[in-house]
C-alpha cells in the first residue's frame, strides 16, 4: 500500500461540519486490474469518496465538491467502483482489458460530484419524449480550470451550467464547473460566461461527448434539451434532484441498491440526519432552478429572466 504523494494543501479533503479529515492510498499496482485509490482516515477508516464526502463546501460558500476520476491530458477511465465495499476509484475494464479513451486525452478534469445519484427509474420532466431516466451513476461532472487534478483529488467548485447527453438510451447530465481557486473563476457566473470569456469550450466538451466513442466503431452520442447548455440555476436544479435521488437510494425502501447493484453502507441510513448531510440538502435547495419551458419564454422576455433566477452580477455566489 503506497501513499499518494500531495502537497499539504492538497493532500488532504476539505473539512466537513463533522470536522472530518481523508487521506487518499493508492492499493496495488498501477494499470492493473487490481488497482484501487481508496480514502481512509488518519486511524485507517475507511471511507467513501461517494458517500462520505460532503457534496457542499463549507470553506467556500456556494461552492460543491467536485471529485476527479480523469484528469485533464490524459486518458485512462478511471471511476468510482459504485459496485465496491469503500467505492474506490479504479480503472474500468471491459472484457478484462483495462479502458483508455481511443479518442485520446479529454480536454477537462473530469469526475463527478459526491452525495448524487442518476436514478434509473426516474425521467426528468424536460425528457419525457425521450423518456430516459438516468445511467445509475453519480452526477458527472466537467471542471475547465487551468489546474490538472490528480485522480480522487476533491475541489471546490462553481457551478456554471449543464448538458444533458443521452448514452445507450440512458440520460446522461454533464455539470459544467469551474474550480472556486482558478483565476478565470471571479468572471465566470454562469454558462453564458463562458462563450464569453473561454470561447469554443463549450462547443469542444460537446463534440468530445459526441464523438469519444466513434473510434471504438459507434455512432455519435445524442442529447436532449435541443443540444443546449442550460444556466447555472438549471444545473443546480439537477443537482438537487440527483441529491434527493441518492437519500432515497441510502433508505433503500424499494430496494434500490440491490436491484442497481450498488454499494451502499447499512448504517449511512441512520446518518441523513447528520449536520453535513442537513446542510449539502438545505445548500442545493436554497438556490434557484429553470425548467426548459421557462428558459425559453425568458429568452424573449428580459424581464421574465430576471425573475427566472438567472444570475447577474450582483447575484453572484461568493467566492
Amino acid at each position: 500500500m503506497a501513499a499518494i504523494s500531495k502537497s499539504s494543501s492538497n493532500g488532504r479533503l476539505p473539512r466537513s461540519g463533522s470536522k472530518m479529515d481523508m487521506a487518499l492510498n493508492e492499493l496495488n499496482e498501477k494499470d492493473t486490474l487490481d488497482y484501487r485509490v481508496q480514502a481512509h482516515r488518519d486511524d485507517g477508516e475507511v471511507l467513501s469518496l461517494w458517500h462520505d464526502v460532503p457534496l457542499t463546501s463549507e470553506e467556500v460558500p456556494g461552492a460543491l465538491h467536485f471529485i476527479c476520476e480523469i484528469p485533464r491530458c490524459s486518458r485512462k477511465k478511471y471511476e468510482i467502483a459504485t459496485d465496491e465495499a469503500g467505492t474506490p476509484i479504479k480503472q474500468d475494464e471491459k472484457k478484462g482489458k483495462l479502458r483508455e479513451f481511443k479518442k485520446g486525452d479529454i480536454l477537462f478534469n473530469y469526475g463527478c460530484f459526491p452525495r448524487t445519484w442518476e436514478d434509473p427509474d426516474f425521467i426528468h420532466p424536460d425528457l419525457r419524449e425521450e423518456g430516459v431516466g438516468g445511467d445509475n451513476d453519480p452526477l458527472d461532472v466537467c471542471e475547465i480550470g487551468l489546474r490538472i487534478c490528480e485522480v480522487g483529488e476533491v475541489r471546490a467548485v462553481k457551478v456554471l451550467g449543464v448538458l444533458c447527453m443521452i448514452d445507450d438510451g440512458e440520460a446522461d447530465w454533464k455539470v459544467v464547473v469551474i474550480d472556486a481557486a482558478d483565476p478565470w473563476a471571479p468572471l465566470l457566473n454562469d454558462i453564458e460566461d463562458v462563450d464569453i470569456h473561454l470561447p469554443n469550450i463549450l462547443h469542444n466538451i460537446r463534440e468530445w461527448f459526441r464523438t469519444y466513442k466513434i473510434p471504438d466503431g459507434k455512432p455519435p452520442n445524442v442529447f436532449g434539451l435541443q443540444e443546449r447548455f442550460m444556466n447555472a440555476s438549471y444545473a443546480m436544479n439537477v443537482v438537487s434532484e440527483t441529491h434527493d435521488a441518492w437519500k432515497e437510494l441510502v433508505i433503500s425502501k424499494n430496494g434500490e441498491k440491490l436491484k442497481h447493484n450498488l454499494s451502499v453502507p447499512d448504517n449511512l441510513k441512520n446518518r441523513l440526519d447528520d449536520m453535513d448531510i442537513q446542510r449539502d440538502t438545505g445548500m442545493v435547495k436554497k438556490l434557484s432552478s429553470n425548467s426548459l419551458a421557462a428558459l425559453d419564454e425568458a429568452s424573449s422576455n428580459p424581464a421574465v429572466m430576471l425573475g427566472a433566477g438567472a444570475a447577474g452580477d450582483d447575484e453572484a455566489p461568493s467566492f
